[in-house]
């Protein structure tokens, strides 16, 4: 399965994944964890367990911190 993965203030990347991925797999493949990045599709988050159904995607890093 081909899918169009953006990744903002990155790059784009075209994934070959197997037919059995997850989001999860997505996050994975373009090199962080499901706990510093979460994907959307068509701007919608989805759970990183979910089968991939879409053909393009963006992966979201997410940015922690706080006030000290």
């Amino acid at each position: 399965m081909r899918v169009a993965c953006e990744v903002p203030g990155d790059r784009e990347y075209d994934l070959d994944l197997p037919g059995d991925a997850t989001y999860g797999d997505v996050v994975r493949a373009v090199g962080y964890s499901v706990h510093e990045a979460s994907v959307l599709v068509e701007g919608t988050p989805v759970p990183e367990d979910a089968p991939v159904e879409a053909d393009r995607v963006t992966v979201l890093r997410l940015v922690q911190g706080g006030m000290r």
